[in-house]
């Protein structure tokens, strides 16, 4: 891995980042503005859309243009827990078990079709994702820093899927989908130099200990009580809705608020404006709400995003984000 550490400032690594991957990548320059952000906050990424559109493309990109290692994970409907965490294995030589790590040890793990993988399985990532550990037969294991995950699903509509449980998807900080491309977008991605390797003049932009300063920066921003109140508030909105079965979780609240200091850090500030919370509720809440007699999928998550894109409509905002 070459050396790329820099003392640049954290919004100008964080727009090298989105600049390198948005030069090689058709998605959304917004989408890569979130991963980033996703990846800044200390959280992890779900991507949700139908195959084809780059969702798998845009996580193999980050894990290059951020340095370090990473592995990808085929979820199957016979896929076993052990085959994410590790196993021990008994050695003749020594008399003793080994444990042999699982691909969840990596800096960046790349859980393409996650939903295709049975509850048992998808269940086995939860300790990874909240803790940053895993524990098998009884011993617990450290992570390596920084952790990040970024998954991707089909729509639950797809034959052959699996709808992710609250409980998991309350752990991916923000959960957002491409859409098909434009019509010219997608011309100059037929006709591209790289169209069959994509990522080949991607480049490493910054060191993990770029990422781990990056992700230290975070906790400098200032949030105000103001903005702590905004974001209580459009939280607290979702769970006494008509429509919502179970609202926002507090993580939820305390996630919103982490992401809206990564938005500051990018833009070069040092405390939160109600634009950041406001930009960033939808992916960050609307995966986490269970609607009545929605169902699973995309329709689901649809109602979701329009309850949260009206809360934000209709929740006052605060005048000033500085720091009281």
């Amino acid at each position: 891995m070459q050396d790329v550490s820099t003392t640049k400032s954290p919004a100008t690594i964080i727009a090298d980042l989105v600049g390198a991957l948005d030069s090689v990548l058709s998605c959304p320059r917004e989408v890569i503005e979130l991963a980033v952000c996703t990846f800044t906050a200390g959280g992890h990424l779900l991507l949700e859309d139908v195959p084809g559109v780059g969702k798998t493309t845009l996580a193999r990109a980050l894990a290059r243009a951020m340095g370090g290692e990473s592995r990808r994970i085929q979820f199957t409907p016979d896929l076993l827990p052990s085959d994410l965490t590790g196993v021990s294995i008994y050695s003749q030589s020594s008399g003793r078990f080994d444990f042999h790590p699982g691909p969840l040890f990596t800096n960046i793990v790349i859980a393409d079709e996650v939903n295709r993988a049975n509850p048992k399985a998808q269940s086995a990532m939860l300790e990874a994702m909240g803790e940053r550990q895993i524990t098998v037969d009884g011993n617990t294991y450290e992570l390596p820093d920084p952790y990040f995950v970024v998954a991707t699903q089909n729509p639950i509509e797809l034959e052959g899927t699996y709808p992710l449980p609250e409980a998991q998807l309350d752990r991916f900080m923000a959960c957002t989908s491409f859409g098909y491309p434009s019509a010219g977008t997608e011309a100059a991605m037929l006709t591209g130099e790289h169209v069959m390797r994509p990522l080949e003049g991607l480049q490493e932009v910054c060191s993990l200990d770029d990422m781990r300063a990056l992700r230290e920066s975070v906790a400098s921003v200032s949030l105000s009580p103001q903005i702590a109140d905004y974001i209580v508030a459009l939280v607290d909105a979702t769970r006494d809705r008509d429509g919502v079965r179970y609202g926002v979780s507090p993580r939820g609240s305390l996630h919103l608020a982490i992401m809206a200091r990564a938005r500051a850090l990018a833009a070069g500030r040092a405390f939160v404006v109600p634009d950041d919370v406001q930009s960033l509720a939808v992916p960050v809440l609307a995966h986490r709400l269970v609607l009545d007699n929605a169902g699973y999928g995309t329709l689901s998550m649809e109602g979701a995003r329009r309850v949260i894109r009206e809360i934000v409509g209709s929740v006052p905002a605060p005048r000033a984000g500085r720091r009281a």
